[in-house]
Formats: C-alpha cells, sequence, structure tokens
C-alpha cells in the first residue's frame, strides 16, 4: 500500500438510492418569513363576515373574529397552517 495515501471517511451511508447521513432524512421547512412571502394576503370586509384571500384561493367567514382567527393563525405559524388548508382544499375538491 503506498503509505502517502490519506485514508477519508466514507461520508454518509447510501440507503434506498438516497443520501443519509446517521439515517436521519429531513425535510426542508421553509422559515416563517419565506412561507408569508410566497403568496399576498388581502381581505375583503362583507355585510356580514369577509373574504380572506391567500395567493389565489379565497376563503368566506361567516364573521370578521373567525377570519381573523385564521389570518393570525397563518401568521403566527404559516408552514403548518398552509399544510391543513390544503388538506381541506384537497378534500373539497374531491366532491
Amino acid at each position: 500500500m503506498n503509505e502517502n495515501a490519506v485514508q477519508r471517511d466514507p461520508g454518509p451511508a447510501l440507503l434506498g438510492g438516497t443520501m443519509v447521513q446517521d439515517e436521519c432524512v429531513k425535510e426542508y421547512r421553509p422559515s416563517r418569513s419565506e412561507c408569508l412571502r410566497d403568496y399576498q394576503i388581502g381581505i375583503k370586509f362583507l355585510s356580514v363576515g369577509c373574504i380572506v384571500s391567500v395567493g389565489c384561493k379565497e376563503v368566506p367567514f361567516t364573521t370578521v373574529k373567525e377570519g381573523m382567527k385564521a389570518l393570525n393563525d397563518y401568521v403566527l405559524n404559516p408552514y403548518e397552517t398552509r399544510k391543513i388548508w390544503e388538506e381541506r382544499f384537497s378534500k373539497e375538491e374531491e366532491l
């Protein structure tokens, strides 16, 4: 063997065609500010309730209080809230 050869760490293991380090795969999760920049937000107040627009989706609420709660939830935790609403939209599209 060559005495000058450098022994290298094999690095992350290959598992099922995916590079895995310490057998832990982390899903990319954008920051809160990145999520909030993704979509334009709008509020239209009606005689009764309001419509909250996030991107191209519009959601009617029967009371302003409901709409503001949903909007505050989104602003505080946009990534998780977006996942919840996307599930609801998917279910409605299937009907």
